[in-house]
């Protein structure tokens, strides 16, 4: 990031144009300043100053500061490659789309406010100051880019220490921390197979790698007291592998930006204790060898560069480790990045899942099943990879019957990393709490955190015995989210002997939505958690606080909605669905709220069209059909219900609610051979269910 000067300008603004969405764009110079004229919030064309620059290569952004010290990054962004690599050129950063002005991603919006998605990375010692009651910010920063601090934290001790030249008195040269994993490390290739070999094992605490994952992970910010070589966890909340932004063998989408964090937390070299610097200068960014040499550090060039391993002996270029093992994904248009999890090609899991494989990203005029071939004839039948949990979330993602013993046993499989492992207890279909009990006390706090989200469904009077343990976790991410979990459950029933605790935790808690009080997550979030301590005053105005920052805010409007449910004030809470709608048409999950409360308000035919309108606008939620399919029985539209069942149980085979009210309504109908064939896939899933094996015998006589 850098002030927009002639210096740091790379974009044309000797009056040049741009359309998009049906505006004309013109970016020019007056008066030594650097001036964009596009449509503003309310849609309408007007001039605005450029303040900063964002990013070198391969694009550059430009950064757009309003009165009330919010700072917009301009969605039209320079393509700064060379011409003939297709850039020197003015490009929309959604170019299939059409945003416009009232569109959550419009650069005017809250998706692209440098203050909260961009600042604390781009720039060093970052104070995002933002006012709740006035929604100002007066975002401040040590240094505009990313400066010495940004990695070494406060420098004072070290400035003291270089002018003292008391070298002898303090190893660590007054830094806060000495990143040293690397130290006396050596990596050398075994005598047996030439696989590189650590010559110790990988520490406990991966210092370097938690602080680079402060700006290299996906991840969202708890506290800005922020210390390098600390636990990422203590101060960020970590995403793990979910079905958005990962695929389901863990590589990285191309359509959500995971960053390298997580992916590299997947490899078997961070396993074995590969740290970052072993490849890149942290100073300069740059690899610390050219190409292929960098790998060749560690791995034995007599095995890796052989024509035995790479089989592409004519191949033109020839590929290069990173091809096969480090496969390209674009963001941003143009910026192609690595995905860090260091994987075999799986061409067969492509097969299998739909999975990318290395060998078709090159390969395209060829089938998985041609590349799988290929891969078996070279390697033989078997493949041994490090990262071997696919089917779980394939299983877990494709609501597949298995899904519940697969991840159960991923969950317990040692050598899987702490991501996988807490990924797989996030989603268990069904709450555990044999393997939840082991997740809290796993000594990785990701793991735990993984526990934690596969709480939902665990009855309340055995909340506080599992997780409040976790209060006094010493990873502040933890104690957060056990105090969010734990809200619920009353003083009264809190032990005395942990209510300080819970107390302690919960302003921790309180702290990390403050701090995010210019985002209607955060706001929403700690509505929740008022809500669920029977504050209902201040829930109230925690919702109606994130529906001002975005009134299409889902999760607000329908907490706000069912808030009012519990008070006994129906129509308050329909007035706010309908009013969330208003901006959100499209949004199934308000449709589906707004129709249950037009049920409890007696409203049925109403109610109905709004089921219907959530049923097919998402039919990935099988809960949506359900409760349409059941609302249409009630009317007595009895076969228009069977009808939407089958159609969903053809999308979701396994739902069980689906299938028990697809039995019901067959039974009803006097149709036995379909009221047997629905039950028969539910004994499929539930074997053993007396009341299923006793029901089967009546529909079979």
């Amino acid at each position: 990031m850098d002030h927009a000067t002639d210096a740091s300008v790379r974009g044309n603004f000797n009056d040049a144009a741009f359309e998009y969405a049906g505006t004309r764009s013109r970016f020019f110079r007056k008066d030594r300043k650097f001036l964009v004229e596009t449509d503003g919030p309310d849609g309408k064309l007007a001039t605005f100053e450029v303040k900063y620059t964002f990013g070198l290569d391969p694009l550059q952004q430009y950064l757009i500061e309003f009165p009330d010290g919010r700072v917009q990054a301009l969605s039209i962004a320079w393509d700064t490659r060379p011409k003939d690599q297709g850039g020197q050129r003015w490009f929309h950063l959604y170019p299939d789309s059409a945003i416009t002005n009232d569109d959550p991603l419009h650069w005017t919006k809250l998706n692209q406010n440098w203050n909260f998605m961009c600042a604390e990375c781009h720039s060093t010692g970052v104070h995002k100051n933002y006012d709740a009651a006035k929604d100002r910010f007066a975002t401040t920063f040590s240094e505009i880019s990313v400066g010495c601090e940004a990695c070494h934290g406060a420098g004072s001790r070290h400035v003291n220490w270089a002018r003292q030249n008391a070298r002898s008195r303090d190893p660590d040269n007054g830094l806060l921390v000495k990143f040293d994993e690397r130290t006396g490390i050596i990596w050398s290739a075994d005598a047996g197979t030439l696989a590189p070999t650590g010559s110790g094992p990988a520490p406990a605490l991966r210092k370097e790698v938690e602080t680079c994952g402060r700006c290299h992970a996906r991840r969202g910010q708890l506290s800005e007291d922020w210390l390098p070589g600390k636990l990422l966890s203590e101060t960020h909340r970590v995403s793990l592998l979910d079905r958005q932004r990962f695929h389901a063998d863990g590589q990285m989408r191309d359509d959500e930006e995971t960053y390298n964090y997580g992916p590299f937390k997947q490899s078997r070299m961070f396993a074995k204790g590969v740290t970052c610097s072993d490849c890149h200068d942290p100073h300069s960014a740059m690899l610390k060898a050219p190409g292929d040499a960098v790998c060749g550090q560690c791995h034995a060039a007599d095995k890796y560069e052989s024509a035995g391993h790479r089989q592409h002996a004519n191949g033109t270029p020839p590929p290069t480790c990173a091809s096969c093992h480090m496969p390209e994904r674009r963001y941003m248009v143009v910026d192609r990045r690595h995905d860090h999890s260091f994987r075999i090609p799986r061409p067969d899991l492509s097969v299998q899942l739909g999975t990318p494989n290395a060998c078709n990203d090159c390969h395209r005029d060829k089938s998985a099943a041609w590349a799988a071939q290929q891969v078996e004839a070279w390697f033989g039948p078997q493949r041994h990879g490090y990262q071997t949990y696919a089917p779980a979330f394939h299983a877990a993602w494709s609501e597949a019957i298995d899904a519940q013993a697969l991840l159960a046993a991923l969950v317990q499989q040692g050598d899987a990393s702490a991501t996988v492992r807490a990924s797989a207890l996030a989603e268990l279909p069904r709450p555990d709490v044999d393997l939840i009990r082991r997740g809290l006390s796993d000594p990785d706090p990701l793991v735990r955190l993984g526990a934690f989200d596969a709480l939902e469904g665990i009855p309340a009077d055995q909340l506080w015995g599992l997780a409040s343990p976790q209060l006094a976790d010493p990873v502040r991410g933890v104690r957060i989210r056990a105090a969010e979990v734990l809200a619920s459950v009353p003083a009264t029933r809190q032990p005395a002997t942990d209510r300080d605790r819970f107390a302690q935790a919960a302003a921790e808690f309180v702290a990390a939505q403050r701090l995010n009080a210019d985002r209607p997550e955060a706001r929403s979030a700690l509505g929740s958690f008022l809500a669920r301590q029977a504050k209902a005053v201040e829930a109230e105005g925690e919702y109606r606080a994130a529906l001002r920052l975005d009134p299409s805010f889902s999760p607000a409007a329908i907490n706000l909605a069912d808030l009012y449910r519990e008070l006994g004030r129906e129509s308050d809470g329909e007035r706010v669905l309908r009013d969330a709608l208003s901006g959100s048409q499209q949004n199934a999950s308000i449709h589906h709220a707004l129709g249950l409360a037009l049920v409890r308000q007696k409203r049925n035919e109403s109610a109905l069209d709004e089921l219907r309108l959530a049923a097919v606008l998402d039919p990935g939620q099988s809960r949506y059909a359900y409760v349409y399919a059941v609302g249409l029985h009630t009317a007595g539209r009895r076969d228009d219900a069977l009808a939407v069942l089958k159609t969903s149980l053809g999308r979701h085979p396994n739902d069980r609610d689906s299938l028990s009210a697809a039995i019901a309504f067959s039974r009803e109908k006097g149709d036995s051979v379909a009221a047997l064939e629905f039950a028969e896939r539910l004994a499929h899933l539930m074997p053993g269910d007396p009341r299923l094996t006793e029901l089967i015998k009546q529909l079979k006589q």
